[in-house]
């Protein structure tokens, strides 16, 4: 009996578990690889290879020394990280390891923007009116004043709403080209005349053998996001214009048999349901984060698909019957919530943090793909979604209805999520109409999580104390994945200048009343010199630090510049003594993929800047400096 086939999962959290379950359904022997303090998926594998550092997941050359290292056949990138790089398929092709995906060849056009772009044009496809490549941010003004604004600079190698910047006019230009020029690895980007108000987002999920037999699964609709980046996804569509979703199809399939497509990709669109028009946006050649809710309509397995492909050229089509473009959908709907550690009410604020308890939804057509437990620590290394909620139901109405009993049955506890805002947008009337374009959620954010703040106050009246009882465990003291208990002994040692002498002391513990640490510590000790018992107290200072360490904030004080949200630094643009303008970029923060700046809320001198390192964590609120007041001549003696 020949031995099995070795994959290595080049990915980790809720994709990486579900790749593995498939993966282990086929037989094959399964590798996890992970970094410290992020383990969550590995118990699904046979075998886990710790890596150095987060950063690990992008390193080519050792990922490729892994795989030889440990036989492996081939690879699943997943989504993110290295899942559209030409140059980590063709490294493993380089030592015979199949990439589970296209080739390189096809990466190096699908996944480059401008040359999707190009072949698109060739295949009769339409585009918006585009400035090719540009380093050079006068082009863009010029591109502008051809086309008017708004226009849309996005990164050749972008993606998952990375590298993307909406340009409204003139003033803002300078700070997206420097955001959109930041988040692409290769410091490229072009820019495209916007399609804003009445535009749907639509994406085709495609598959090809390699050979030039292509299919699809119908279309998803992905128009509720922000920044760029999908909350909500929906399939099929809500866009009753049937024969304008055909055209969309038979374009991506147009696209992917010139270019021999292998493996699933998702070909995405710009659809105008009113004036009956669409443009091509960019290829994903790559298992999509909401492939969820074709599997779901569609009763398939695509990652299962994706290892038939890749192991035996077995193509979907020899194992069903395929759609044609015109073909009508299956008429089960399904939904995909989008669960992140991101506060809405605070900008979207990365919740660093450790995840305490953990209640997720289940019933009759609710799946949930995540990887979090209690004890998981979320931090700003990767991507914020904690779990996807995926609801089906055989019509609409019914479909809203049990979105919003899975979202009122969900509670994580020990940092924030965005559980609010998901309620609200399927609460809202819009959402239920269908009637929702690309700028309906950051235009109408505010009354969304109003709405939802209403609807669940109506909930939790008089009986929900009891549901709530019955539904879930008591969390009044959530469990620390630090176990502390009745008799630990602990050596304890104080010294410091205000000490006549250090305090040296043999403790006990006698009986625990609160264990969440770090957060929280309450528990009786006795010391081994002395029969007097003591009570001890321990909590996390809200006054003096925040969570990610450094110095709060205080709102009070006109001249203290805080931290908006939480991330890692990538750089810090001033000086102790500079004297800066008000909007003046001060430090750029990365949170889940995207730079942001963070800009000087007044004009003066950068006082008690914090010393920090590129790369370091910045929780919200943290005091990045203050900024005191200026003498007019001392401004322009600078000017």
């Amino acid at each position: 009996m020949p031995p099995k086939k070795r994959l290595l999962v080049a990915n980790r959290g809720e994709i990486a578990l579900r790749i593995l379950s498939t993966a282990r359904e086929l037989s094959l022997h399964t590798l996890a690889i992970y970094s410290p303090a992020d383990t969550p998926h590995t118990h699904a594998a046979h075998t886990s290879i710790p890596l150095p550092s987060a950063a690990s997941f992008l390193d080519i050359p050792l990922l490729v020394s892994l795989c030889q290292k440990h036989s492996i056949d081939l690879v699943h990138p997943g989504y993110g990280f290295l899942s559209e790089s030409a140059s980590f398929a063709k490294a493993l092709e380089d030592v015979g390891i199949t990439f589970v995906g296209p080739g390189p060849g096809v990466l190096e056009v699908t996944g480059d923007k401008v040359r999707a772009r190009g072949l698109a044009r060739e295949c009769g496809v339409p585009v918006l009116p585009g400035l090719e490549e540009t380093g050079d941010v006068e082009s863009v003004r010029a591109f502008a004043g051809e086309v008017g604004w708004p226009v849309m600079l996005k990164a050749v190698d972008g993606g998952g709403g990375r590298g993307v910047r909406l340009v409204r006019g003139e003033g803002e230009l300078e700070g997206a080209f420097r955001g959109a020029v930041g988040e692409s690895a290769s410091g490229r980007v072009f820019a495209e005349k916007a399609a804003v108000t009445g535009w749907r987002h639509v994406e085709v999920q495609v598959w090809g053998d390699g050979r030039g037999v292509v299919g699809h699964f119908w279309e998803r609709e992905c128009s509720v996001q922000r920044r760029y980046q999908k909350v909500v996804e929906i399939a099929p569509s809500t866009i009753g214009d049937r024969a304008l979703i055909t055209q969309v199809i038979e374009s991506a399939l147009r696209m992917a048999e010139r270019i021999r497509y292998k493996s699933l990709g998702t070909w995405e669109f710009l659809v105008h349901p009113e004036s009956s028009t669409f443009y091509f946006m960019e290829i994903n050649p790559r298992l999509q984060v909401e492939h969820t809710i074709t599997e779901t309509i569609c009763g398939i397995d695509l990652v299962r698909y994706q290892l038939d492909i890749a192991l035996r050229g077995v193509s979907p089509s020899l194992i069903m019957p395929m759609p044609s473009p015109s073909a009508p959908p299956p008429s089960s709907r399904a939904i995909q919530l989008r669960l992140t550690a991101e506060d809405a009410r605070h900008n979207f604020s990365l919740s660093i943090g450790r995840i305490n308890s953990v209640a997720l939804p289940g019933g009759n057509g609710v799946r949930i793909d995540t990887h979090i437990r209690p004890g998981v620590i979320v931090s700003a290394d990767f991507d914020s979604l904690l779990a996807k909620i995926i609801v089906s139901s055989s019509n609409w109405d019914a479909l809203m209805n049990k979105s919003i009993r899975a979202l009122d049955d969900a509670d994580i506890e020990g940092i924030t999520t965005n559980i609010e805002l998901l309620r609200g947008i399927v609460s809202s009337l819009d959402f239920r109409l269908g009637k929702c374009d690309t700028q309906w959620l950051e235009q109408n954010i505010t009354s969304i999580l109003e709405s939802s703040s209403r609807n669940r106050t109506d909930l939790a009246g008089a009986d929900a104390s009891s549901i709530a009882a019955s539904s879930f465990p008591a969390k009044a003291t959530p469990p620390s994945s630090t176990l502390i208990k009745k008799g630990d002994a602990f050596d304890i040692h104080l010294a410091g200048p205000g000490l006549i002498q250090p305090f040296e002391e043999a403790m006990t513990v006698t009986k625990v009343h609160r264990n969440d640490f770090p957060n929280a510590l309450a528990a009786d000790i006795s010391s081994a010199s002395s029969n007097t018992p003591f009570t001890l107290h321990i909590s996390q200072s809200s006054g003096t630090k925040t969570s990610a360490g450094g110095r709060k904030g205080d709102p009070r004080n006109p001249t203290h510049l805080f931290c908006p949200l939480a991330g890692q630094l990538v750089e810090t643009l001033v000086d102790e003594g500079d004297i800066v303008e008000e909007w003046e970029p001060i430090a750029i923060i990365l949170q889940m993929k995207m730079e942001l700046e963070v800009r000087a809320h007044r004009r003066g001198v950068v006082k008690s800047l914090w010393e920090v390192e590129e790369g370091d964590e910045v929780g919200m609120g943290t005091l990045l400096c203050e900024i005191v007041p200026v003498e007019k001549g001392r401004l322009k003696e600078k000017l």
